[in-house]
């Protein structure tokens, strides 16, 4: 098995062997189950389906409470399909396994992180693209230091192009960041700890792939 799901903790440091100072992201991975096993013979690929996270049951309908009964395992929150691990490992793996940190990761392992970036609103052009703003406050412009300025063309083509940078949503967009060393494995907890930072706010789940 190569991945997991998890949840962010947020950030600390420790030190190193050698004494250094070491900016570490907490991230609380698994327990996952097991909830449905993929192989070619039935599903034409081979893959296998995590569950983390209890929910309640009241809010599942008839056919998720039945998924959940056949893996014998407590309905889940978050479900994901993961195809990225050995093969010699799909067969160990049975409805219901549990899968911890420690079971998947080792101290020096590289991953990849997924994860959902803060969600920032509705925002202008310079927090969104940078921009500088119109002018000084001269000449009476005395309201354009943060305005986007002219956004297209006079006669021709009389019209905005596509793509043309503007105020607008920005944020909550799926980030890969990648490369990301294993610093520390804290098996009882099932805490990883990885060198650096990545995006998303404290709880949002993320996915832990080998690199």
């Amino acid at each position: 098995m190569s991945a997991l799901i998890g949840k962010k903790v947020g950030m600390t440091g420790i030190f190193d062997d050698q004494g250094q100072y070491v900016p570490v992201t907490v991230i609380q991975a698994g327990p996952c189950y097991v909830t449905q096993v993929k192989t070619k013979a039935t599903d034409g690929y081979d893959a296998i389906q995590l569950g983390y996270e209890d929910t309640q049951e009241r809010k599942l309908n008839k056919p998720a409470k039945g998924h959940f009964a056949k893996a014998g395992v407590e309905p889940k929150r978050y479900l994901k399909e993961i195809r990225t691990f050995e093969g010699e490992k799909l067969a160990a793996l049975t409805l219901g396994t549990a899968l911890g940190a420690s079971e998947v990761f080792n101290e020096g392992d590289m991953v990849h992180v997924v994860s959902t970036s803060k969600g920032r609103g509705f925002q202008g052009v310079v927090k969104r693209h940078h921009f500088g703003g119109v002018g000084q406050q001269t000449h009476g412009q005395s309201d354009r230091q943060r305005a986007p300025g002219s956004i297209g063309s006079s006669s021709y083509p009389s019209r905005v192009f596509k793509g043309q940078r503007m105020g607008g949503r920005m944020g909550g967009n799926q980030i890969t960041t990648r490369n990301l060393k294993i610093v520390k494995v804290l098996a009882d907890q099932n805490l990883i700890l990885v060198k650096g930072s990545f995006a998303g706010a404290k709880n949002q789940v993320v996915e832990i792939v080998k690199a």
